[in-house]
């Protein structure tokens, strides 16, 4: 991966690179991630239903962003803390600009929806109507539907002197209807809540479809929410109603654990939990331009909100439920179907009798990672056939003495849970580490904690002050008179179902080294340990920034002797100050330096005499990019690292966190040749421009999807 080395800037000449202009600002720089992530949806080339899903995606991003981002800006003004992040802002600037870039961009949002998407759906059979387009027969079958199936649910409130204002409840979708008594001629203000465990878009039979000359209708349907407010007269017999109005609203949802060596973290969780439940501030409101300001001025006091908390939107509100349309019968509108092959080396392995008793043959991936080192590659690579069997192997064999695992996100139904609960039954000796502070997953991380610990398995929550980030699994067996231990190192959460969509990398080895650092990292993750030094592993918060900031300056000391200085660097966000201001270095120095980082990125690329030498592309697309992958020339002995953490202060400071060198040269070449067709990539990459806009890569000739040549090398191999 060497290359030519670019200009060089002598490192006497005085320059600070902690200035604030050669950053970009943490919050706005995820905007314009966010913003990529809708132009897939504006792009043509997106198969349409795949459209919506990036339409979700978007808004679903942003319930979060505001639950969180924004929340932690909030708190923050409110406490009157005024310290500028590395570009130079104070939260209440961020929140200015936060508002100023959003609003536009959400308008857009849906505007295209409205005016481009609706209408292209309806070429497909897809008619997603408003209520007052339905004809009477229609309007019949919704009516019937309403008293059966949505009044039952329903608890109109009621808003006056006698009626306090009532809780909102994070992300709900609400009807503020405007009635008027017909004795006292007096105006009333109620509120009604539209149920979330309800569809959101109500499908009519098939009967009473569109119908349009020859073609047949898929699908015809109408918003929940307009269902509820043309039957509203259910609601208040003997009212007149006037009008009603839909918003939508978003509280401060993330948990603040206080940690004490002597607290049971589970209780201190499900005790913020509840809190979350009842929510915390409100930190923003949709609604649509038709609200009076009467209406809007009451529930902006009620809810204590701001001017920048306002965001006013054309047609539906809450656009993540478009994620629903995904279940259409319409497979000539999504992505063809990818099913992860397996990979040549388990195709080779040695058959050996499943200790499941069910006499079915199994791989031994054992017996081939006594041989090599094995590298895995998700979605492109079968996670269940490789990952999650190396597990369930690990269960069920007779051999294996102990079975230490992290669990950062795992789904619902997990298989790799189910395996450490037989492994724990068949005699074994189960630790498993359980992020509880995993961002909404706690609850779900709570209730696998209670049933691996009523199996037998030894459950731990991990280190206080600290999440447990790390993907790490080790297995200890007994083999002819002496202990092997085999690992794994991955990138990604050990949930079969995201394996599908997020890219994720791993390593799967026996290497002796890495098992003992392996070791030593859980004894940190389970006791007493306060391990300060590791054979092989970059471990946060431990040694990793200092391994990193090392490795760099060991590219420069290499660009100052003349020699080539070369890195590339694969991540999610790139953050953290130090790093950057010692790529700014590197650059200076003459380093040629590529970097794919999918979302944020505070790096600012291009500027002369700082970072001309520096490349920043994004990657979005199909799967989501979720591997990070770092390279080094070293002088022609390159070094190619995995693992769990972003350059991000987070990660390098308050998570545990492991990296680990790649030492099979096959892999590493591997790893290279992943990191080579990301750079080429002309169809989802998007390169960053030194004023912090992102312009999409054109394909002039070839056209070259990442994606879809990893898919087409899988298929090959």
């Amino acid at each position: 991966m060497a290359k030519t080395e670019k200009t060089k800037t002598k490192a006497s000449d005085e320059i600070n690179l902690n200035d604030p202009k050669y950053y970009f600002n943490r919050e706005l720089s995820w905007l314009e991630f966010n913003r990529r992530v809708l132009a897939e949806a504006f792009n043509s080339q997106t198969p349409l239903i795949e459209r919506l899903k990036f339409l979700a995606i978007y808004s679903s991003n942003l319930d979060e962003f505001f639950m969180v981002r924004v929340a932690g800006l909030k708190r923050q003004k409110e406490a009157n803390v005024n310290k500028l992040t590395p570009d130079g802002r104070t939260p209440q600037q961020q929140l200015n600009e936060i508002h100023q870039k959003l609003l536009p961009m959400v308008t857009e949002q849906h505007q295209f929806f409205e005016k481009t998407l609706k209408p292209e759906l309806v070429k497909f059979g897809v008619h997603l109507l408003n209520y007052i387009d339905l004809n009477q027969e229609q309007r019949t079958y919704l009516q019937s539907y309403f008293e059966e199936q949505i009044f039952p649910v329903l608890t109109p409130l009621a808003i006056d002197r006698s009626h306090p204002f009532p809780y909102i409840s994070n992300l709900s979708l609400n009807l503020a209807v405007v009635l008027k008594n017909p004795e006292t001629k007096e105006d009333l203000l109620a509120r009604v809540k539209v149920p979330k465990l309800l569809p959101r878009f109500i499908p009519l039979p098939e009967t009473l479809r569109i119908e349009k000359e020859e073609e047949v209708s898929v699908w015809t349907g109408v918003p929940l929410e307009q269902v509820i407010a043309h039957n509203l007269e259910s609601l208040f017999p003997g009212m007149d109603i006037l009008e009603y109005h839909p918003f939508r609203i978003t509280r401060d949802a993330d948990l603040s654990v206080q940690e004490d060596e002597g607290d049971d973290l589970l209780l201190v969780i499900e005790q913020e939990l509840r809190k979350r439940r009842v929510g915390g501030s409100v930190v923003r409101m949709e609604i649509n331009p038709t609200m009076p300001s009467a209406i809007k001025e009451m529930l902006y006091e009620e809810m204590e909100l701001e001017p920048e908390d306002i965001y006013t939107v054309e047609g539906l509100l809450g656009l993540k439920d478009l994620m629903s349309f995904m279940s259409l019968p319409l497979p000539e509108l999504k992505d063809q179907p990818w099913s992860p092959v397996l990979p040549r080396w388990l195709q080779q392995s040695e058959n050996v009798t499943d200790a499941c008793g069910n006499g079915e043959e199994a791989k031994d991936i054992f017996s081939t990672l006594r041989h090599k080192d094995v590298f895995v590659h998700h979605p492109y690579q079968s996670f269940s056939a490789t990952v999650q069997r190396f597990i369930e192997q690990a269960a069920h064999d007779p051999d294996v003495l102990a079975i230490k695992m992290t669990l950062y996100r795992t789904s619902g139904d997990s298989p790799i849970v189910n395996a450490l609960i037989s492994a724990a039954e068949n005699g074994k000796q189960v630790a498993a580490l359980v992020e509880l502070k995993a961002r909404f997953d706690e609850e779900n991380n709570i209730q696998w904690a209670r049933k691996l610990e009523s199996s037998g398995v030894h459950v731990v929550y991990g280190v206080v002050g600290l999440k447990t980030h790390t993907k790490i699994v080790m297995v200890v067996r007994q083999e002819e008179g002496k202990i092997r231990r085999y690992i794994h190192i991955g990138t990604g959460n050990y949930n079969p179902k995201t394996a599908k969509l997020y890219t994720d990398i791993g390593l799967l080895s026996c290497r002796e080294d890495l098992a003992a650092d392996l070791t030593d990292l859980f004894n940190f993750l389970t006791g007493h340990s306060r391990q300060q030094s590791y054979r092989k592993l970059l471990v946060a918060p431990v040694n990793m920034r200092d391994r990193f900031l090392t490795f760099i300056r060991r590219e420069i000391e290499h660009a100052h002797s003349g020699e080539t200085g070369r890195i590339v660097a694969k991540m999610n966000s790139l953050v953290d100050q130090r790093i950057i201001s010692t790529l700014y270095e590197a650059s200076r120095a003459g380093v040629t330096i590529d970097l794919i980082v999918r979302g944020i990125c505070c790096l600012r690329p291009g500027v002369e005499g700082i970072s001309d030498n520096i490349k920043v592309i994004s990657i979005v697309g199909r799967f989501l990019e979720h591997s990070r992958i770092f390279y080094f020339y070293n002088g022609g002995q390159e070094e190619v690292y995995i693992g769990s953490a972003d350059w991000m202060p987070r990660n390098l400071d308050r998570r545990v966190e492991a990296i680990a060198p790649i030492e099979d040269p096959e892999i590493g070449k591997d790893l290279q040749e992943i990191l080579g067709i990301m750079l080429s990539d002309n169809r989802q990459a998007w390169d960053l421009k030194s004023d912090g806009e992102y312009v999409r890569r054109r394909c002039s000739d070839k056209e070259l999807s990442a994606h879809q040549i990893l898919m087409e090398t899988a298929l090959k191999s």
